[in-house]
């Protein structure tokens, strides 16, 4: 792709390039964007309630339940979130998923005031609002209560600040990046990725005196202050968020691994954005006009390095990404209006119903839950897991109730993961189920069983020599019955039941059931 000029989405006018060093004054503004991200939040609202809760909004329930300062693998900012929304209005989906598709607009509109900023007209930012809209990220984590969501919104606003910042030279804008970044560790500590990037950008392609800058430095102070609580609460605990990150460096997690990590960057806008936010990313790091925002595209490089090395998920920079998407629709639009190649405003256009719509019945629930493709759930993992949780709870009933009345009284549920956790707390008591432990992350500081609960309805467990080393005897008492095709993770699982414990839960809590992950 040439270069552009200017006026990227109105090349009919003669435009002359800005003076040297100088970026380019901002886009009109247009109410486009905004139809498009109020758009995007109506749709996310109406398909809020179909399928389930998904397993991680289960375990923010939970936690919700027990607040803290911080948790083995978030900080405190989406329980409490989730804990005042179940509040409001308990066991209703569309609230719980309210803030999610409210930020998801959000996000769409920061990536189209991002495309202003570099000097995109109405055209131009109208196009990266739908490039947001209709991508993997946005519609993902705009379904979902999530502290994905929290990131991308977090992200985005110390994108735009940054991108304010070196337009106009104005250093009291870092106070709006240390704020968002702030606030973000409360939610987790990904954000700090974010902050060495954007501190390396500048090292690499400057300005380096914004390093000195007193502005700067109080950003940097609202950050470590806000995440303070959190900070504190992982060092006092021996910052276990390293080990839940040890844990998905290991591929022990849904969309780690550094290979899935490297393909994922290809699809989590969508494979049609892949030739955009490359062109966005080459002009930012090329582009003279854009020579100040450079800093920007060397931030990415940063992060993304550093997801790869250390075998973080390959959705950690997607905000990232979305910038780039900004920067690469302007030059897109660019290419596609000059001159009299109708072909490529109609290979735009074309394009965006087989490569972008896809995303809508990919990753939201727009097809019958009892009818899903395989192919749906082998590309969103995530779909699997709001399906069938109330039915997972029924199996588990059926096993506890077949227990002689002597055992049935002193029995408890103990589960593999959280989310098996959670959907016990959420459906068990209206199916006379005991409560559930787990030993998974932060579940395992919820509580015990009793010292005299030597009897178990386990479930999560693939293997039963993992319950036999506490257990003298376990046996397969039935499996999960979903009542539907899907293949997630509990799906056809094994049910056991445990009895005779080996030695006291104080024993064995802490050291053996407790794992992270």
């Amino acid at each position: 792709m040439s270069e552009p000029a200017i006026e990227i989405d109105r090349p009919q006018r003669p435009t002359q390039s800005p003076p040297s060093g100088r970026a380019p004054e901002p886009g009109a503004r247009t109410r486009g964007p905004w139809l498009v991200a109020a758009a995007t939040t109506v749709t996310l609202l109406l398909l809020a309630g179909r399928y389930g809760y998904h397993r991680d909004e289960l375990y923010f329930l939970l936690a919700g339940r027990h607040l803290d300062w911080g948790y083995v693998d978030q900080g405190p900012l989406v329980p409490v979130l989730a804990r005042l929304l179940d509040t409001i209005a308990p066991g209703n989906l569309v609230v719980l998923r309210t803030p999610s598709a409210v930020l998801a607009g959000a996000a769409v509109l920061l990536v189209a005031a991002i495309a202003r900023e570099l000097g995109g007209g109405r055209v131009g930012q109208l196009f990266a609002a739908v490039l947001a809209a209709l991508s993997g990220i946005v519609l993902a984590s705009g379904h979902l209560l999530s502290t994905t969501t929290v990131d991308l919104l977090v992200w985005l606003v110390a994108a735009w600040c940054a991108v304010r910042l070196l337009r106009t030279g104005d250093s009291r804008w870092a106070l709006g990046i240390g704020l968002a970044l702030g606030v973000g560790m409360l939610s987790k500590l990904l954000p700090a990725l974010l902050a060495v990037g954007l501190v390396a950008g500048v090292l690499i392609a400057g300005p380096r005196r914004l390093l000195r800058d007193r502005w700067v430095l109080a950003a940097a102070g609202i950050t470590v202050l806000l995440a303070a609580p959190n900070l504190i609460w992982q060092a006092t605990n021996g910052f276990p968020q390293l080990g839940v990150a040890g844990s998905i460096s290991d591929g022990d997690s849904s969309y780690s691994g550094r290979l899935e990590a490297f393909t994922l960057h290809f699809v989590i806008i969508s494979p049609y954005a892949v030739p955009i936010w490359i062109a966005g990313l080459v002009a930012l790091l090329r582009r003279p006009a854009w020579r100040a925002y450079r800093a920007v595209g060397s931030a990415w490089l940063v992060v993304v390095g550093v997801v790869l090395i250390a075998g973080g998920k390959g959705y950690y920079d997607a905000p990232l990404l979305l910038v780039l998407t900004g920067a690469g629709a302007l030059v897109t639009v660019a290419w596609a209006s000059r001159g009299s190649f109708w072909w490529r405003r109609g290979l735009l256009a074309l394009g965006v119903v087989p490569f972008l719509l896809p995303n809508v019945v990919l990753l939201l629930p727009v097809l019958p839950a009892d009818r899903l493709p395989g192919f749906v759930v082998d590309v969103n993992y995530d779909a699997g897991e709001t399906i069938g949780w109330p039915e997972f709870a029924d199996s588990l009933a059926v096993v506890h109730r077949g227990l002689p009345p002597q055992e049935r009284s002193r029995a408890v549920v103990l589960t593999g993961n959280y989310g098996e956790a959670g959907a016990v707390a959420r459906y068990g008591p209206a199916r006379g189920l005991p409560r559930a432990y787990s030993g998974h992350n932060s579940m395992v500081d919820f509580g015990r069983p009793p010292a005299d609960a030597d009897v178990v309805v386990a479930v999560g467990w693939e293997r039963p020599d993992q319950l036999t080393t506490w257990f003298e005897q376990c046996t397969l008492a039935g499996r999960v019955d979903q009542r539907v095709e899907v293949d997630n993770d509990e799906n056809g699982g094994p049910i056991h039941v445990c009895r005779g414990l080996r030695r006291p839960w104080a024993q064995i809590w802490d050291t053996e059931v407790r794992h992270t992950g």
